[in-house]
């Protein structure tokens, strides 16, 4: 070992381990058990088997474990966007797609051409730029995966200002934040605007994180370390205080949790968790009641003038073969065109095919650069995809690769046409467009939605 290093060999990493021992001592606290401690015995933590403990020293360690279970923030709801869950809507056993005979593949694709049949199939393409984004788009120090990240986040931002969202006196949430370059770039569009707030959500911790780089006095920054599914953006305190419209963002938000975003903006945000009360449960909530929430009227108590509405929602999509269906917005519109949980299951492991064959595309992807950005990484999530896709290898004589390609397509467009109607039924003009090529990313579908001027009430005589 080094001088003043841990005399621990870690077999597995073929090397010393590198942590400093107390003085006088040639193990570190981890590994002390390899040398003589008064017969003092360690053992694994029962909170994270990961680490170990004196055993005499347990109670102390449990109080200050990393892993114990931390105070619930007051915005914790428990299931809160969470949807309906009828345990009799939900299959007992799913099925694999390898276990389908050609009969049953057969009925199930027919079954998603009628249900797509008459849909706007071809979305218009919209890519955009941003002046915020020229500079480190055209600084030849970014690396190749950096450039891509970086067009979309331009994109994103110039579909934004078409729709007015960049402009001051909002709070700006963040979902499935991870590093924050997407609220990095907002900030960075709104250098001279007063009145802006930032909210980043990201159930996980994250490192290299961007938030360091906000030193402007007029913008707030805050992080929420919770799951979108327990987040009531009505209990954030800066909300509370301030009570700005709410324009949600999210670059690439995995599968069931753009259903969750969605749910906590148009349905918990403006329904749910009134903030003068005291008593959390979500059985307050009209959201946990009704899975779509009628539309707003003059007399509902959910419409004060002490909450703003949802300015709007841009969010970029991504695996939708991570949809639930315990959580999909959309439940109303499959069963509307005959479909339910079965058919929804298959064809969200079916919307994988639209990667099919693209396998040697995302793994040329440069990891250079911008490689810390790891937690809503465009290429991380396109290699499960291509994963996904390859499970299904079974089927490849029964269609080529360009027919999954298609259907594959066609069960995205699907699932993401039932979150379309979801968001007009609760009153907002939605929208889904191409925003950036598919070379950039496979994932190039924008969802942006702002509150229709048709549902606003007129009086009544």
């Amino acid at each position: 070992p080094g001088p003043g290093r841990c005399a621990h060999f870690v077999l597995r990493k073929n090397r010393f381990c590198k942590m400093i021992p107390a003085p006088g001592r040639r193990f570190c606290g981890e590994h002390g058990h390899e040398e003589e401690q008064n017969d003092r015995k360690r053992i694994p933590c029962p909170l994270d088997p990961k680490h170990t403990v004196y055993e005499d020293q347990l109670q102390k360690h449990l109080k200050k474990c990393n892993s114990r279970e931390k105070p619930k923030p007051v915005y914790f709801v428990q299931d809160i966007n969470a949807g309906l869950k009828d345990a009799a809507e939900i299959p007992e056993k799913q099925v694999p797609l390898s276990s389908l005979s050609i009969e049953e593949l057969q009925n199930l694709i027919t079954r998603l051409k009628k249900a797509t049949n008459g849909l706007e199939l071809h979305l218009k393409e919209q890519i955009l730029s941003h002046q915020a984004l020229q500079e480190a788009l055209n600084d030849p120090k970014n690396g190749e995966s950096a450039f891509k990240h970086l067009k979309q986040q331009a994109s994103i931002l110039g579909n934004m200002e078409k729709l007015h969202l960049l402009g001051p006196g909002k709070c700006f949430v963040e979902f499935g934040a991870g590093r924050g370059k997407l609220s990095h770039w907002v900030d960075i569009a709104l250098e001279n605007v007063e009145s802006v707030q930032f909210l980043l959500v990201e159930r996980g911790t994250t490192r290299f994180k961007v938030d360091g780089k906000h030193k402007r006095r007029d913008s707030i920054f805050e992080r929420l370390q919770v799951d979108i599914q327990h987040l009531c953006l009505n209990k954030v305190p800066i909300l509370e205080k301030e009570k700005l419209p709410v324009v949600g963002i999210g670059k690439h938000l995995c599968g069931a949790a753009t259903d969750l975003a969605l749910r906590c903006l148009v349905e918990s945000y403006t329904t749910c968790c009134d903030g003068k009360d005291e008593d959390p449960a979500p059985k307050r909530c009209r959201a946990a009641q009704t899975e779509v929430a009628p539309h707003k009227s003059a007399g509902s108590e959910s419409t004060t003038e002490d909450h703003k509405p949802v300015a709007g929602i841009v969010i970029a999509l991504c695996c939708h073969h991570k949809c639930d269906w315990t959580h999909y917005v959309g439940r109303e519109f499959f069963k509307s065109v005959g479909l339910g949980p079965v058919e929804f299951h298959y064809f969200q492991r079916m919307s994988s095919w639209a990667t099919c064959g693209m396998q040697e595309t995302t793994s040329k992807a440069s990891t250079s650069e911008d490689s810390g950005d790891q937690t809503n990484d465009t290429e991380e999530h396109e290699h499960t995809l291509s994963r996904t896709a390859s499970g299904s290898d079974t089927l490849q004589g029964i269609l080529s690769v360009e027919e999954r390609k298609e259907i594959g397509c066609l069960c995205k467009r699907l699932i993401d046409h039932g979150r379309i109607e979801y968001l007009q039924q609760q009153g907002y003009k939605a929208a889904l467009q191409y925003y950036t090529e598919p070379a950039v990313s496979l994932e190039n579908v924008l969802l942006t939605a702002v509150p229709s001027p048709s549902v606003i009430p007129e009086p009544t005589i």
